[in-house]
């Protein structure tokens, strides 16, 4: 606990010494005025509001260089009326060709795309927010924003948009209604920024200037969106989003009988102010949510698999972001994992500008054949604001089993009465994003006194123009526990310290170039070493924006448990055993505006046993843009051990086929073979989105043996989902 109060202290005193600082780009303001008329979302600046608009323009380049304007010309004009807030823009072109996209898919990925972006921070307190844009073929984008510039693209909306193109520009029009956005009453001014990618002139812009080595998301580089009165309020904002779903599936491994399945379920969507939303669900179903990537696991412990399940993910950096990515005391894929959901409920939001609040209760029900009683699963979480940008966040995990008492002569596994978690974690972000940090304090109860563990971590991150560092140390009792969390590790201390540089030549190739070196301590409870990892590694981006980094590495591992070196044999290497080796490695990526793009990923060097392990990844991607793009993936891994696992191949080889006809109507198609797990899995789904935010799935999945190509399972989902305002 002393390590924890030091820790804080120290991260306080950096706070303090920037709360007193103005908004950084405070200058930067963009004067808004209600619509003088009617607006229709064409992609065409014809209306008489937008020639009434000011004009937000003179960007400043991010990339490469953050030193001057922009060379690409972008100019954006926004108003609203009493329903909406509505976006123009007009993104000219530098260079003469066609654009540059992925795809028309929702959501894509940014540095592969020509793209405008907004940002905004309706609190004003540059650290949540939403975020809105369009690709150059009109594809959509959008997302809800947390930590001060992270965006999870899961969070999906009712918003419309037009793209229109020319040979000179292409211009982006779009409404977005209050109702899908939180926001606090009375706030005239809201924090708002613009970025622009443009791939051919191959730079990065932005209306309020961001150091380059900062994403043009943070929030604490936005300008201020002056309103010229309170922006209206919503007013009644219930939205009901029911489903139908018929399927059918059967399992030929077990020789079971067809199931089918005839299902309804509803989530609603009821907007308590204008910044605080309950969420609720009823049977809710994710069969649409595509299938997790496979990899091959070479790991001693378990990976993580981020949440997809739309549910789970409006402010849930609230609950998500507890902690680090190996001790998490909240992990919502535990919910459901091995049971049906009968229901739940979500409050979240802002309480006021300083204030934010997350609770959720989810009931699984009883699977009766494995034993597994009925569970309810409560999270709470209370976070403040403090200093410019930090906040401290308390967290309460509850799972509980209810009318449950367990048999011990009984066949099936022995489940806990309750696990419970209580935590406090102060968040560092200073007014100017230089300084980041964390430290945190858990404790996990059980019944009978066991499970009673006890965590504390800290981390302390700066990050200049050429200079980043971070260290990093972490605690975890050997009896703690999270059931409902991700802490694949217990009984450690950890010690993790890292530092990069990059230099910004002033080259007409080559964008920045630099060295990272990290090393990774691990010590078991009485202080002995357990494990080791020591990296150097040599980056260097090209303007193109290609990457190629060559890294060298030593590994010390003390094992603490057996271990299958090749997780495929069931030979396993002795506790206590001693493993170290040496290994190196390379990483390239092309330049994402060529129709033809490729990576790799090259790895060898010692393992496990005074063995050898050679792994080589690669991904090959075409596109005949904005309609079809085609990828394969691959990767092999070489084990060379002693007896008794002599020589081990695994592949992994996962062809992909993208489809998007229109931004409404998307096909997927893709195979994942799978060495190591003996399987071939096919995923093919097929989705039309008929209104905004309204879908009809159509969702295939098989999985094989590789040989003689059995099949294991199959199934086939239809389901239809509406979003309807009340």
């Amino acid at each position: 606990m002393l390590r924890f109060t030091a820790s804080l202290l120290f991260l306080s005193l950096v706070c303090n010494s920037h709360v007193q600082a103005q908004k950084i780009n405070d200058a930067y303001r963009l004067q808004m005025k209600r619509a003088t008329s009617p607006i229709l979302i064409d992609g065409v600046m014809d209306e008489q509001a937008w020639e009434e608009a000011e004009v937000a323009s003179d960007f400043f380049m991010i990339t490469p260089m953050d030193t001057s304007f922009a060379q690409v010309q972008t100019d954006v004009r926004m108003t609203y009326d009493d329903q909406n807030l509505y976006l123009i823009v007009v993104n000219h072109h530098l260079l003469e060709g066609p654009y540059m996209v992925e795809s028309l898919r929702r959501d894509f990925s940014f540095g592969k795309n020509d793209n405008f972006l907004l940002f905004m921070d309706p609190f004003d307190d540059q650290t949540n927010g939403f975020t809105f844009g369009a690709n150059a073929a009109g594809a959509q984008w959008d997302g809800i924003m947390f930590n001060g510039g992270s965006v999870d693209l899961s969070w999906d909306n009712k918003w419309t948009s037009k793209v229109s193109n020319y040979e000179d520009k292409w211009i982006f029009e779009a409404a977005i209604p209050f109702k899908s956005i939180r926001y606090k009453k009375g706030i005239k001014e809201w924090g708002i920024n613009f970025s622009r990618l443009d791939l051919k002139a191959t730079e990065k812009s932005g209306w309020a200037p961001v150091p380059r080595q900062f994403p043009s998301a943070s929030l604490a580089y936005t300008g201020v969106l002056v309103w010229d009165e309170a922006p209206p309020e919503a007013g009644a904002n219930v939205s009901v989003i029911p489903y139908l779903l018929g399927g059918v599936s059967k399992d030929f491994e077990s020789e079971g009988e067809t199931q089918y399945r005839r299902e309804f379920g509803m989530d609603a969507k009821i907007a308590l102010t204008s910044s605080l939303n309950l969420d609720l669900t009823v049977n809710p179903d994710f069969s649409q949510v595509e299938v997790d990537r496979q990899v091959t696991n070479l790991d001693r412990f378990e990976l993580f698999f981020p949440e997809r399940r739309q549910f789970f993910l409006e402010n849930g950096d609230l609950f998500a972001n507890f902690g680090y990515s190996t001790i998490r005391p909240f992990f919502s894929r535990r919910i459901g994992l091995n049971a049906p959901i009968q229901f739940g409920a979500r409050l979240s939001g802002k309480i006021n500008k300083d204030w934010r609040i997350g609770a959720m209760n989810m009931q699984t029900g009883a699977v009766d054949s494995e034993g597994l009683p009925s569970q309810n699963f409560t999270v709470l979480a209370l976070q403040r604001q403090v200093g410019a940008r930090s906040n401290i966040t308390g967290i309460l995990i509850n799972k509980q089993s209810l009318n449950y008492n367990p048999d011990p002569e009984s066949e099936h596994p022995i489940y806990s009465q309750f696990n419970r978690n209580v935590g406090l974690e102060y968040n560092l972000a200073s007014s100017n994003n230089l300084w980041t940090g964390k430290a945190m304090v858990l404790k996990s109860f059980g019944p009978d006194g066991t499970q009673e563990g006890f965590v504390h971590a800290a981390n302390l991150r700066y990050a200049s123009g050429n200079l980043t560092w971070n260290w990093q140390h972490e605690y975890v009792s050997e009896n703690y526990t999270a059931e409902v969390g991700f802490v694949p590790r217990n009984g450690f201390y950890k010690i993790s310290p890292t530092v990069s540089y990059r230099w910004f030549p002033k080259s007409e190739k080559i964008l920045s170039h630099g060295p990272d070196v990290g090393t990774t301590f691990f010590f078991n409870t009485t202080g002995e070493q357990t494990d080791n990892t020591t990296y150097a590694a040599y980056n260097v981006k090209w303007r193109s924006q290609s990457t190629f980094m060559l890294w060298a590495g030593y590994d010390f591992v003390k094992l603490q448990r057996p271990f299958d070196p090749t997780n495929f044999s069931g030979e396993t290497l002795p506790a206590g055993t001693i493993h170290t080796w040496r290994a190196w490695g390379t990483e390239y990526a092309s330049k994402p505006q060529s129709l033809f793009t490729y990576s790799f990923s090259t790895r060898m060097g010692g393992y496990y046993a005074d063995g050898d392990r050679y792994n080589i990844s690669t991904e090959l991607g075409y596109r005949f843009q904005p309609y079809v793009s085609i990828a394969m993936s691959t990767n092999y891994n070489r084990i060379v051990l002693p007896e008794p696992w002599n020589t081990t191949n695994f592949w992994l080889v996962g062809p992909r086929v993208d489809v998007t006809m229109t931004n409404t109507l998307f096909f997927t198609a893709f195979v994942q073979y799978n060495e190591q797990i003996k399987n071939i899995n096919l995923n093919t789904r097929f989705q039309w989105r008929f209104q905004p935010a309204s879908d009809l799935f159509i969702v295939y999945t098989d999985n094989y043996l590789p040989a003689p190509f059995y099949t294991k399972n199959r199934s086939i989902v239809l389901k239809f989902t509406y979003w309807w305002n009340v």
